[in-house]
C-alpha cells in the first residue's frame, strides 16, 4: 500500500525517547495534592491543578457557585463571564456550544477547534486538536479556568487558548444532594450526588449522575443527555495524592440546522427543509477514565497523569442524493468510533544554587484511533435511513511532546519566564473501501514544531501585577478536516497546511481593596489560517487562508462595593481580519460584553437569605462568510432572577427563578460559517422562564 508522507516545516527528533521516559516516570512516580501543586508548578503547565496568582499571562477563574440561579445546562453560563471568550449556546446539542478565545476556534461547525480543553486534568481535546465539551459534568463543577495569549502555546497543538474545568472534590463528611430545574420548551434537568470520606485514609469518593432533556426552542431539536461521573481520591501520609476519575456520557439529539435570513424572519423556530426530510440527528456514547498521581518533593514536585477512553458518534446529514453520485463521495451518514489514550509526566525542581529559580520539564504522549465509515443517507426514494457503504477507513493520530519552562525571580518584585515545547503530530489513514472510481486513498502526514514563549512580570506593589509576554504557536488540521477534499474526491485533503501564529500580549491585574480589575491588550498574526471553504448539509471542507490578524483589548472587573452588593464585568474588543482582503474573520464579532449586579438584603451571599440579580450580555454583529456579504445582527439581552436559601434541619435548600432575555429581544445566537446554501443563522430563544430547586446535606450531618 502506497503511503504519502508530508513533513511540515520544523525539526523533529527525540519524541520517541520522550514517550519511553514518560512511561517509566509513570511507573515510579507520585504526585502532590492540588493545593501543593498550585504553589509549586508554573501556571501554564499545571494541568489538573488551579494556577497561582502570579502567572505572567491572562488567566481568569470563575467559581461555579458564584453564578446565581445557575441552570447548569451549558458551559456558556460560566465561560461568558471571562473576557476574550465567546461561548455561544447554539440551542443544538447535536453540534455543541461554540467556544472561541480571541477569535481562535471561530471556524468550527461542531465541537471545539483551535483550543485545548481539560476536564479534571483529562484532555477533552484529541492530539489533532478536535475537542468536545458535551461531557463536562455541569452540575458537579467547582470552577473553570481560562488561559489566553502566547503562553497557551506551551500546551502544544491547537492551543489558541486553554480551558480547564474542575469538578468538586469528595467532602470530608458523608453527604448527598439533589438538584433539579425546569424551563420553557419542556426543558428539564435532574442531578444527584453522593459523597463520603474513606474510613481509615485521607481522601474520599464522590459520585454524580444526571439527565438533561429538552424539546428544544426550534422544531426538530429534541435532545437528551445522560451523564455520570465518579471521583475517588486518596491522600497518603507522605503528602501524595491519587485521584481517579471515571466519566460516562450518552447523548441523542436532533439537528435543526441553520436557516437563511428569509427563513429566520418567517419563523425563527423552524428547522431547515433538509433537516426534516433526512431526519438529521446525532448520537454520541463516551466512556473514559483518568488517573492522576502527585507527589511533593523536598525541592519541587513530580506529577503523572494517564487516561483512556472511547467515543462513538453516529450522525445523519442532509446531503442530497445527487451530491453522493460521484465515485469518491463519502455518503451522507457518518459512523465514527474513536479510541484515545495519553500520558503526561512532569518534574518541577527548585535548585538552591540559583535564587528564585524553578524549572519544569515534562513529556506528553497522546494517541487516537478512529474507524470512520460513511453510508448513503437514503435507500431508493426513502431518505434519512442507512444506505449503501461509501467509506471505510482507519485513521490514527499520535502526538509526542517534550516541554520545559523556567521561572526565575531574582528579586521579590520581578519574575522572568521562558519556555518551549517541541511537538510532533503524525496522521495515518488506511483506506479499506475500494470501488471503481475510488482507488486506495491511504495516506499519512507528519508535522513537527518547536514553540517558544517568554514572559516578564513586575509587582510594583502588593495589589498590582504587570506582565508582558510573547510566543509562537501552531495548529494542524484535524483528522475530520483532512478527511474531505475541496474537489469532492476521496482521500486526504493534501492541500491543507498547518497554521503558525506569532503573538504578543501585555496586561495588568489590580486588586484595590474589595475589587479586582484586569486589563490586557494583545496582537496575534497567523499564517496559513485554517478556514471553512465550504459547508453543505452538515459537512465542512477546509482550506488555508494566507494571513490573518487578531488584535484587541480585554477588561474585567469584579468586587463587593458594600456588604450587600456584588458586581462583575467582562468586556472584549476584537479586530479579527484576513490580511489580504481586510474582511472580518467569520464567526467573530468586534465587541462582546457581559455584566452582572447582585444584591443580598442580609449581606451574606453564601448564608440563608435572598439574592436578587440582574445580568446583561451582548455582542456586535457577526460575519457569517468570508466575503462579509452575510451578517448576523448584534444582540443584547437582560436576564433577571431571584434565589432563596434556607436550612431545614440538617439540610441546605435553595430555590431560584430566572427570566432570560427579559425584554424578549431574541435574535441570532450563532452562525454556521460559510454555509454553501446560505443557511448561516441559528436563532436564539426570546424570553424564557426557568425555575430550580437544590437540596443537600450540611457539613457534619448525615
Amino acid at each position: 500500500m502506497h503511503l504519502l508522507r508530508v513533513k511540515a516545516k520544523g525539526k523533529g527528533g527525540g519524541a520517541r525517547a520522550g514517550v519511553v521516559a514518560a512511561m517509566l516516570c509513570a511507573i515510579v512516580s507520585a504526585q502532590a495534592s492540588a493545593q501543593d501543586v498550585a504553589k509549586t508548578l508554573p501556571a501554564v503547565v499545571a494541568v489538573g491543578a488551579p494556577a497561582p496568582r502570579d502567572a505572567p499571562a491572562s488567566l481568569d477563574r470563575v467559581d461555579a457557585d458564584a453564578a446565581p440561579a445557575r441552570p447548569a445546562a451549558s458551559v456558556s453560563e460560566l465561560l461568558r463571564r471571562i473576557p476574550g471568550v465567546a461561548a455561544r449556546d447554539r440551542q443544538n446539542l447535536a453540534q455543541d456550544v461554540q467556544v472561541t478565545i480571541r477569535g481562535f476556534g471561530a471556524r468550527t461547525t461542531f465541537g471545539v477547534r483551535g483550543l485545548r480543553l481539560y476536564v479534571d486534568g483529562i484532555p477533552a481535546s484529541m492530539p489533532d486538536g478536535q475537542g468536545q465539551v458535551s461531557h463536562v459534568p455541569l452540575a458537579a463543577l467547582e470552577s473553570v479556568e481560562v488561559l489566553r495569549g502566547p503562553f497557551s502555546a506551551l500546551y502544544g497543538n491547537a492551543s489558541g487558548g486553554v480551558v480547564q474545568f474542575f469538578s468538586k472534590l469528595p467532602s470530608d463528611t458523608p453527604s448527598w444532594g439533589l438538584d433539579a430545574m425546569a424551563g420553557a420548551d419542556a426543558t428539564r434537568r435532574a442531578d444527584a450526588f453522593l459523597s463520603a470520606p474513606w474510613a481509615q485514609a485521607g481522601g474520599g469518593v464522590r459520585v454524580d449522575a444526571g439527565r438533561f432533556q429538552s424539546d428544544g426552542f426550534r422544531s426538530h431539536s429534541r435532545a437528551r443527555r445522560d451523564l455520570a461521573q465518579a471521583r475517588l481520591t486518596l491522600d497518603a501520609a507522605s503528602g501524595a495524592r491519587v485521584a481517579l476519575t471515571a466519566n460516562a456520557m450518552d447523548l441523542a439529539a436532533q439537528d435543526p440546522q441553520g436557516l437563511t435570513w428569509a427563513q429566520y424572519e418567517a419563523d425563527p423556530r423552524a428547522a431547515s427543509a433538509g433537516a426534516l426530510r433526512f431526519d438529521t440527528r446525532k448520537t454520541v456514547r463516551q466512556r473514559q477514565a483518568g488517573l492522576r498521581y502527585e507527589q511533593p518533593l523536598s525541592s519541587g514536585a513530580l506529577a503523572v497523569g494517564a487516561y483512556g477512553g472511547a467515543r462513538d458518534t453516529w450522525q445523519m446529514l442532509s446531503i442530497p442524493e445527487f451530491a453522493q453520485s460521484a465515485p469518491g463521495s463519502g455518503g451522507g451518514l457518518i459512523d465514527l468510533d474513536r479510541g484515545y489514550s495519553g500520558l503526561d509526566a512532569r518534574w518541577t525542581v527548585t535548585p538552591g544554587t540559583i535564587r528564585g529559580l524553578s524549572v519544569t520539564v515534562g513529556l506528553e504522549w497522546m494517541r487516537s484511533k478512529e474507524h470512520r465509515r460513511g453510508f448513503e443517507n437514503f435507500v431508493g426514494d426513502v431518505a434519512g435511513v442507512v444506505g449503501a457503504l461509501r467509506r471505510d477507513q482507519h485513521d490514527r493520530v499520535a502526538s509526542e511532546d517534550l516541554y520545559v519552562e523556567a521561572r526565575w525571580r531574582p528579586v521579590a518584585k520581578w519574575q522572568a519566564t521562558l519556555g518551549a515545547r517541541h511537538s510532533r503530530v503524525r496522521f495515518r489513514s488506511d483506506d479499506h473501501y475500494l470501488a471503481p472510481g475510488n482507488p486506495d486513498d491511504s495516506g499519512a502526514r507528519d508535522y513537527a514544531f518547536t514553540t517558544p514563549v517568554a514572559g516578564l512580570s513586575f509587582q510594583p506593589m502588593d495589589s498590582l501585577d504587570v506582565y508582558a509576554n510573547a510566543g509562537r504557536g501552531f495548529e494542524t488540521p484535524t483528522a475530520s478536516e483532512l478527511a474531505y477534499r475541496l474537489d469532492g474526491g476521496s482521500g486526504l485533503n493534501d492541500a491543507l497546511r498547518p497554521s503558525r501564529t506569532d503573538s504578543l500580549e501585555a496586561g495588568m491585574r489590580w486588586r484595590p481593596g474589595r475589587h479586582r480589575i484586569g486589563l490586557a491588550v494583545f496582537d496575534s498574526r497567523t499564517r496559513d489560517e485554517l478556514v471553512v471553504a465550504r459547508n453543505e448539509g452538515g459537512r465542512s471542507v477546509y482550506a488555508n487562508a494566507a494571513r490573518t490578524r487578531r488584535s484587541g483589548l480585554e477588561l474585567s472587573a469584579s468586587g463587593t462595593p458594600s456588604p450587600r452588593w456584588r458586581y462583575g464585568v467582562a468586556w472584549t474588543t476584537l479586530q479579527a481580519r484576513y490580511g489580504d482582503t481586510g474582511a472580518r474573520i467569520p464567526g467573530t464579532s468586534a465587541r462582546t460584553g457581559w455584566a452582572e449586579l447582585r444584591w443580598s438584603p442580609r449581606a451574606a451571599f453564601d448564608a440563608p437569605g435572598t439574592d436578587l440579580f440582574l445580568a446583561a450580555s451582548g455582542n456586535s454583529r457577526i460575519a457569517a462568510n468570508d466575503d462579509n456579504t452575510a451578517w448576523a445582527p448584534g444582540v443584547a439581552r437582560v436576564d433577571l432572577g431571584v434565589e432563596r436559601r434556607w436550612r431545614v434541619g440538617g439540610r441546605r435548600v435553595s430555590a431560584w427563578l430566572r427570566i432570560d432575555d427579559a425584554f424578549d429581544r431574541g435574535g441570532i445566537g450563532s452562525v454556521i460559517v460559510n454555509d454553501g446554501n446560505g443557511r448561516y443563522f441559528e436563532p436564539a430563544p426570546g424570553r424564557t422562564l426557568q425555575i430550580g430547586l437544590r437540596l443537600a446535606t450540611v457539613e457534619g450531618t448525615p
